[in-house]
């Protein structure tokens, strides 16, 4: 911006330099019309563009923007020209990125899908209004000292039926967080919005994105196109989240209100009940179940890999901060019940702490032939209670529980295996040994 007064348009007064990227700067200014702080973005325009016709779209993108108004969407309240360039004036949040935080670590699962569970309100809005957002980051993501998450920078969103600032055959977004379709060269959707915020969350947990993060971007733009993602070993009981976002096929993905739901299930220790998440899709009266496309094949290892970390002592598990030492894993109660041909359940206490308990299930085929889906049940004992269950479907009717297979894990080949678990609560004393029998599916 020019060295002046710092007064822009008039009435925004600069105070300090507050952000810095691809699509301009960001100013927090006080408005002196209204006496309220504001943060102003100058957008930053091309060399060879013409000017005149992109100050135009950019007012146009502003247009769009400011009508979304949602408590989790840093809203626009203007936009104006400066020395010639367009500014959009926005809400002032005092926060920073959840990419800043990802830098300090992975986030636990359950933290993340709060965070999620924020941005996928918001985006759904946006979509009501026929908005898609187009480039969902880390970086756009907000949160404030109270955990409050806010969706920033619809600056190269688009409206249906409105032409945007990225009109011209450029590729809006970051490459590593786009949608395979996006990354092959399609039109951007809602769809593709619900893949960008589940790699945004798939990064959070993980701590980098679903594809890598390959320097070369045109390496790793045929990467996110074929759709290759690498498996989630930390994500817990936001895994079979992930793996639905993230489908290759946008046809396969939840809508961005599903997400949220889901999102939010997780956030709260309850498992997603979505069926169209939990229920393994079926093939004709055989039952076999059909995993659509690239990316959900890669996912069948989510749970093998998951359970060698929760027998290891990873995060991945969501145990409480302050479990008491674990016993020896000698003394833990462990169980192989008497299996139905071809499945077997092992079922293992891997922690516990006082009134609590941590279980991992490994479900493997001993049989001659692929299991195309599996049930585990077990008589739950008086007093005690499961919650935060991850990698399957719980039922439960009185004493008895079972647990069917999620999508991505209802095949297990012959002499493959796959792994479930969930945290339990007891009334006192230590979890009781417990027979669990497996059964294919029906």
């Amino acid at each position: 911006m020019a060295e002046d007064d710092g007064l822009i348009a008039g009435r925004y007064r600069r105070v300090s330099e507050i952000g810095r990227g691809s699509m301009g700067v960001v100013w927090q200014a006080d408005d002196e019309r209204l006496d309220r702080m504001v943060a102003v973005k100058q957008l930053v325009l091309g060399a060879t563009a013409d000017e005149e016709r992109a100050v135009r779209r950019a007012i146009r993108e502003g247009r769009i923007a400011a009508r979304l108004r949602h408590p989790h969407a840093i809203s626009v309240h203007d936009v104006v020209e400066h020395d010639g360039k367009p500014c959009l004036v926005m809400e002032y949040f005092p926060s920073r990125s959840l990419g800043a935080r990802v830098a300090e670590g992975p986030l636990p699962p359950g933290e993340a899908a709060a965070i999620g569970a924020q941005a996928a309100a918001a985006l759904a809005a946006a979509h009501a209004e026929g908005i898609v957002h187009r480039d969902v980051t880390p970086a756009n993501v907000l949160i404030g000292e109270d955990g409050t998450a806010k969706i920033a920078d619809f600056g190269i969103s688009r409206a249906y039926g409105e032409n945007t600032v990225t009109d011209g055959g450029v590729l809006a977004g970051t490459p590593a967080y786009l949608a395979p379709e996006v990354a092959a060269g399609k039109e951007a959707s809602p769809a593709s919005d619900v893949f960008s915020l589940g790699a945004t969350l798939y990064a959070a947990v993980e701590g980098k994105p679903p594809f890598g993060d390959e320097e070369n971007p045109y390496a790793l733009l045929r990467r996110v196109a074929s759709g290759d993602i690498i498996p989630p070993q930390r994500s817990g009981p936001l895994a079979e989240v992930l793996a639905w976002m993230l489908r290759r096929d946008p046809a396969q993905r939840p809508s961005m209100e599903e997400a949220r739901r889901a999102l939010a299930a997780v956030a709260e220790g309850r498992p997603p009940r979505n069926p169209t998440l939990l229920l393994p899709m079926r093939r004709g009266p055989s039952r076999r179940t059909v995993l659509v496309g690239a990316a959900a094949v890669s996912l069948v290892a989510v749970g093998a890999l998951l359970g060698g970390l929760l027998a290891g002592g990873g995060d991945g598990g969501g145990a409480p901060a302050t479990p008491v030492a674990q016993p020896p894993a000698s003394s833990l109660p462990t169980t192989s019940a008497t299996p139905a041909p071809g499945c077997v359940a092992d079922y293992q206490v891997t922690n516990s702490w006082p009134n609590g308990y941590q279980v991992q299930v490994t479900v493997r085929n001993d049989g001659g032939r692929d299991l195309t889906g599996w049930v585990v049940s077990w008589d739950l004992p008086s007093g005690e209670t499961i919650g935060n269950l991850w990698n399957g479907r719980l039922s439960q009717r009185g004493s008895s529980v079972s647990v069917e297979n999620a999508g991505y894990n209802a095949v297990v080949p012959v002499n493959g295996s796959t792994t479930f678990g969930f945290l339990g609560s007891t009334s006192g004393g230590r979890p009781e040994t417990l027979t669990a029998h497996c059964a294919p599916a029906l």
